[in-house]
């Protein structure tokens, strides 16, 4: 759809990687600082829980949309547009007076993710061609995605300790400022279509919602429960909502998400194991930090510190990753990782109340983070195999909605159970066994992961072909025969 100049690929890998590290840190980074969030601000204890929820709400609702509006109106201007949206909302998170200031911050962060993180995989698959140097690029963009998210528990807590809990949201305002002086010197715009598509409004609407409707009724559960009907209304609307929204991309001239994508094993294996490594992998990064906060009795910067090795061995599964992905399919990479990291949680099962960082964590975080970084930075290749330039943001959106779907739902899902197997008691060794429990059940998934990736990714790289009834048309915007 647009006339494609790559630029220069290394700034385009940098400003890719700089803006996920930013938003990948938000996911994390906010929840050691809540505590003192709740003194400064005077949040109710139920309003808390919103902070990291509606974070998680707004982005994982909007992203279907960002990354179909990525392809209709331009990579780099959906990517700053995200990205100035994003500054802009932390500086207000930082200057917060009250709880609704704070909370209206993070939903405008989200808003602001869903449009940029689309937009940067988006440019990284137009960017580099499909091989090995794609599996290179997404290998760094993979790695550098997974430190954030790992050291946003160790900025956290550092920053909260030592700067105050208002730098959680500062942070993010001289990574932005990075991004944008790396966006304007080496990321060229797209050249406009000739004749541009309509967005799909209706299946904007539809999948907004019904992804919207589904994260809120699941991150509630915290605070009604699973057997509230309340909770049910909000899922079964979700469902009517994402089913409408099935049927009106069946029916639609230019789709929000083209079904036929799905068609592709390489596409839709992809992201299946992309959501139940995410279930997986937040489970982990929530249940450890607990552990050794309630359990332990580790104060918020010393439980950062702890996740240290857990960053390290992230980016060293993806390095490996990378490394055998460039010369064999990623299916490898996959289930090899997938196994490990359920060896890894399956260790982390076996911890004590009356353990230790040494004995209970650092070995089953290097187990884990070496598996999940052997799982991350293949999938996004999976995820692009075979999808043409013109739909790399949907392609894009559809893996980040599957990876943040993934961890919302099943880190909602997997605390249920370990508050099911405490009860009400809160001594270090009934929370020890519902995190223990938590764990388990984490292992599990990743298990379910590597049979989705034996089952379902092919044994060799194939391409997804576009429609017959979009080639013609894309070709005559970009002045070619048909």
């Amino acid at each position: 759809m647009y006339k494609n100049s790559r630029g220069r690929p290394e700034v385009v890998l940098a400003t890719a990687a700089v803006a996920q590290f930013a938003v990948a840190l938000d996911m994390s980074v906010v929840n050691v600082a809540l505590p003192a969030i709740r003194t400064a601000l005077g949040f109710a204890p139920l309003d808390l829980s919103w902070v990291v929820h509606v974070y998680a709400l707004t982005f994982g609702g909007f992203l279907l949309l960002g990354g179909r509006a990525c392809d209709l109106y331009g990579r780099r201007r959906m990517f700053v547009l995200g990205l100035a949206v994003f500054g802009l909302c932390s500086l207000v998170g930082g200057l917060a007076q009250d709880p609704w200031h704070l909370v209206a911050a993070r939903a405008g962060q989200g808003l602001g993710a869903a449009a940029a993180a689309p937009a940067a995989l988006a440019m990284l698959t137009t960017t580099f061609a499909e091989g090995p140097s794609r599996v290179r690029a997404l290998g760094v963009w993979s790695a550098v995605n997974a430190a954030g998210g790992a050291l946003g528990v160790l900025a956290g807590g550092l920053l909260t300790e030592y700067a105050g809990w208002r730098w959680v949201m500062l942070i993010n305002l001289p990574i932005v400022a990075v991004a944008f002086a790396l966006v304007l010197t080496g990321v060229p715009a797209e050249a406009s279509p000739a004749r541009r598509e309509r967005l799909d409004a209706p299946g904007a609407i539809l999948a907004t919602g019904g992804v919207g409707l589904l994260v809120l009724g699941v991150v509630r559960t915290d605070t009604l429960g699973w057997n509230s009907s309340v909770t049910w209304a909000t899922l079964a609307a979700a469902a009517v909502l994402l089913a409408a929204f099935v049927l009106a991309e069946a029916r639609a001239a230019a789709p929000l998400l083209r079904l036929g994508l799905l068609r592709s094993r390489w596409v839709a294996g992809a992201n299946v194991l992309v959501f139940l490594a995410a279930a997986g992998q937040f489970t982990a990064f929530y249940f450890v930090s607990l552990y050794m906060q309630q359990v332990l009795g580790m104060g918020a910067a010393a439980t950062g510190t702890a996740f240290l090795p857990f960053s390290v061995g992230l980016v060293a599964g993806t390095v490996v990753a990378t490394r055998v992905t460039a010369s064999r399919t990623p299916r490898v990479s996959l289930v090899s990782g997938a196994l490990l990291a359920a060896a890894g949680l399956a260790w982390f099962a076996l911890i004590s109340p009356d353990g230790s960082f040494l004995a209970d964590v650092l070995g089953p975080s290097l187990v884990t983070s070496v598996g999940a970084g052997l799982v991350l930075a293949p999938v996004a290749a999976a995820a692009t195999t075979g999808v043409a330039p013109r739909e790399a943001g949907m392609a894009s959106g559809l893996m980040n909605s599957s990876r943040q779907l993934g961890g919302s739902l099943g880190l909602a899902a997997l605390a249920t159970v370990a508050a099911h197997r405490t009860g009400t008691a809160a001594d270090p060794a009934s929370l020890n066994d519902g995190y223990a429990l938590g764990l388990a059940v984490a292992a599990a998934v990743f298990v379910l992961a590597a049979v989705v990736a034996i089952g379902v990714l092919p044994r060799r790289r194939t391409g997804t072909p576009a429609p017959r009834s979009i080639a013609p048309a894309q070709n005559r915007l970009e002045g070619t025969p048909s």
